[in-house]
């Protein structure tokens, strides 16, 4: 059984597959429109039960467009709607409930230990639409969206990441550099620095990390620019502390011009003062074709989750 929650515990091969299959669907789909229906029909008779425990667009409109497109339906339950969240039933009696329902569950949750509970006790596929430690859908389409404007494998350009470096989004980015082996650079204040026991992972499997404190050394001749919220949905600290703290790391017109010239913005959104609307709104950003590509891997995502992916 596939499941897909964390990118560290997907092979190198597995996660070039799933690339390589989004690329190869979405040219066949070039003159189609959203609803028509992908001509192999692969998930035919299939249900994706999905489940919103954080506020969500990107992904709840791209895992929906997804499944539908690959000939499959989804069924999207509100939480606060559940027995399980009143108390009056097992969570280990949900996930039995929904394996009986459905052919896959995509679970974008408030707890880590909750997405691992509910794999523990499902006969069917669990899909990570974001966790507080993990968000490995985004960054998967993410490395998709760069190599496509790139036209060159990541493991050949220099990523940079300005911001907190100690949340779901940058985590599953430090995974996926030690997966695709491209280098990155972490730009952030020295108290945001990423968690210590996935560097310890990165420097055990020879990951080309390099952390710094200042913007300018990070985004130096650097080929892509990511930032996230500075407040992320996860936080629970004082905000105007921590925008504060950030008040040097913001991605603006200087910051870019340290990057190469040819040089692309990426954030997955929502975004806040952590990016100028000069930068967000510029030729260099891609953040639309960013979210539009979510559709296309996660059509892979699921295949691969199916074990359908060829």
């Amino acid at each position: 059984m596939n499941h897909f929650i964390n990118i560290r515990d997907i092979s190198s091969s597995i996660l070039r597959k799933i690339i390589m299959n989004a690329k190869k669907r979405k040219i066949k789909r070039k003159k189609t429109s959203t609803l028509d229906l992908d001509p192999d029909k692969p998930l035919k008779g299939k249900l994706l039960i999905q489940m919103f425990e954080k506020s969500s667009l990107r992904t709840r409109l791209s895992f929906s467009i997804a499944v539908k497109q690959l000939s499959g339906d989804e069924v999207t339950l509100r939480p606060d709607e559940l027995h399980l969240s009143k108390g009056t039933e097992s969570l280990s009696d949900t996930a039995k409930i929904i394996s009986t329902f459905g052919n896959a569950f995509m679970l974008r949750t408030d707890s880590d230990k909750k997405i691992n509970e509910f794999k523990k006790y499902m006969s069917i596929p669990i899909i990570n639409g974001l966790s507080p430690s993990s968000h490995p859908t985004q960054v998967l389409s993410d490395i998709y969206t760069i190599e496509e404007i790139k036209k060159k494998p990541i493991s050949k350009l220099i990523i940079c990441w300005i911001g907190d470096a100690n949340n779901n989004v940058i985590n599953s980015l430090i995974e996926a550099s030690v997966k695709f082996s491209f280098k990155l650079n972490i730009a952030c204040p020295k108290k945001y620095e990423p968690n210590k026991e996935l560097l310890k992972w990165v420097k055990k499997n020879k990951g080309k990390i390099k952390i710094f404190n200042t913007t300018k050394e990070a985004a130096y001749k650097c080929d892509v620019i990511f930032t996230d919220k500075v407040i992320s949905m996860n936080d629970k600290v004082n905000k105007s502390k921590k925008l504060k703290d950030f008040r040097n790391f913001k991605v603006n017109s200087n910051v870019m011009n340290f990057a190469k010239k040819d040089a692309i913005f990426l954030h997955c959104l929502p975004r806040g003062p952590e990016v100028s609307d000069k930068v967000f709104f510029s030729k260099q950003s891609k953040v639309w074709q960013q979210a539009l590509n979510r559709i296309y891997v996660q059509k892979s995502i699921l295949l691969y989750c199916f074990d359908k992916l060829r």
